[in-house]
């Protein structure tokens, strides 16, 4: 196996990072698909759903109380879960809920010194739809990062989708869903649970905002139903980057970088280092790691196709090419990582120290592991409960006040040539003029 290596102002390097920060590309096809599977959805509603999942997970339900998931089987799945891993779901989530719960807004109101009332009134979304892959593999963390925000936010309802391939149902997903306070579970998955969460079924409540990570399809049904519902964001492939110094232990580092290696053969695995010897040492850790771990092979082409060692002459370089990558992880496995820490402008989620490794935050340390992918951490932030939250403004006007801002509001409207605004701004300062205020 071969990692590709270069140094800092190398020409091809410009290239590659190009390509680390492109958005997720959806192929025509897969789009194509995907909008006739929506639109089957919104006109058959649980027929179709219940076709696709019989086609695509090679499921046979006979109605959609096939689909559903009691409260009491979520319940008898967490009874049914061996102690030291209920142990863990419950110790992080718990740990997911304290952090979260600094994150709660409020509401706000302050009056200026000519008597306006402004602020804002944060409400709870009323209803989130929830999507937890479980295609190839069960992700009962995926439902704990998901849901918590939305409870410590104070959403009324859950509704959570996961495909149960042949029917199998996880324990541990469902017992997930029981911690993290799920209303409704469905057993469905791909585009035909998210049309059915955005549009809504007999059986499916239609939802205010999805989130929650999926596979291609799922990316293009979330990019097309987007409008009708809100969305957490489109996040593509796994990524981590992590800088290094000589303080680092290499084999640390190498099976950090093929921790999010191992999540798909797309994902992205980058190492920035102003020591070649270094480097050099945790590559040979990697190679050395490789025939230990279960899914070795899935590590190797993801490396192969998208791994990067790149050298740089000091770690203030480095900090400089992390934040024009905007990765999803950014671990700071140096002596001094709290002293970068105000170099870091766009990540998703930084991780200080040799201690604080990226999959601590993946399942159980607090911080939300659904994150910005593919250099979108530029502009957008991790789930969070700010997420399951609408702001509306607040104005609240005393004759006075109205007075003050109707002349205000009619020279503007005027300059624009608005007329009718400019009129309504003017009944107010005539009625607050006549009272005498």
């Amino acid at each position: 196996m071969k990692i590709r290596r270069c140094k800092a102002g190398d020409a091809a390097l410009e290239g590659i990072l190009t390509a680390a920060t492109e958005a997720v590309g959806i192929p025509a096809a897969v789009d194509a698909d995907v909008a006739a599977i929506i639109a089957d959805v919104r006109q058959r509603g649980d027929t179709a759903v219940l076709e696709h999942t019989r086609h695509l997970d090679r499921h046979h339900p006979v109605d959609m109380t096939d689909l559903a998931v009691t409260r009491a089987e979520q319940d008898q799945a967490l009874a049914s879960l061996d102690k030291s891993l209920r142990a863990a779901l419950e110790q992080g989530a718990e740990r997911i809920r304290n952090f979260h719960r600094h994150q709660l807004r409020e509401s706000w109101s302050v009056t200026d010194a000519d008597g306006v009332e402004f602020g804002e009134h944060i409400t709870p979304l009323r209803r989130a739809g929830l999507y937890v892959p479980g295609g190839q593999a069960a992700y009962p963390s995926s439902v704990l990062m998901n849901a918590i925000p939305a409870r410590v936010a104070g959403v009324a309802e859950l509704i959570m989708t996961v495909p149960s391939p042949q029917g199998q149902r996880n324990a541990a997903v469902l017992a997930a869903a029981a911690i993290a306070g799920v209303d409704r579970t469905y057993t469905i998955g791909g585009a035909q649970a998210i049309a059915a969460l955005a549009y809504g079924t007999r059986s499916i409540p239609k939802v205010d905002k999805i989130v929650g990570p999926g596979n291609i399809y799922v990316i293009a049904a979330k990019r097309q139903v987007y409008g009708t519902v809100g969305l957490d964001m489109l996040a593509g492939p796994s990524e981590v980057l992590v800088i290094c110094d000589t303080t680092a232990d290499p084999e640390w580092v190498a099976l950090d970088l093929c921790a999010q290696a191992e999540h798909d053969p797309h994902a992205r695995a980058i190492l920035i280092c102003p020591d070649a010897t270094q480097m050099d040492r945790v590559e040979q850790c990697i190679h050395a790691a490789l025939p230990t771990l279960e899914r070795a092979a899935v590590i190797r082409e993801s490396l192969e196709q998208n791994g990067l060692l790149i050298e740089v002459p000091n770690l203030a370089a480095a900090l400089e090419l992390a934040n024009r990558i905007a990765p999803e992880h950014l671990q700071l496995a140096v002596q001094d990582a709290h002293s970068l820490l105000p170099l870091v402008q766009q990540v998703g989620a930084i991780f200080l120290g040799h201690y604080s490794a990226a999959v601590l935050g993946d399942y159980c340390a607090g911080p939300n592991h659904v994150l910005p992918t593919g250099g979108t951490a530029r502009f957008s932030s991790p789930l969070g409960v700010t997420d399951f939250q609408q702001r509306a403004s607040v104005l609240s006007c005393t004759p006075a006040a109205g007075n003050t801002l109707g002349q205000l509001a009619s020279c503007l409207a005027r300059e624009e040539g608005l007329t009718a605004h400019a009129r309504a701004a003017e009944l107010r300062t005539r009625a607050a003029g006549s009272t005498g205020d």
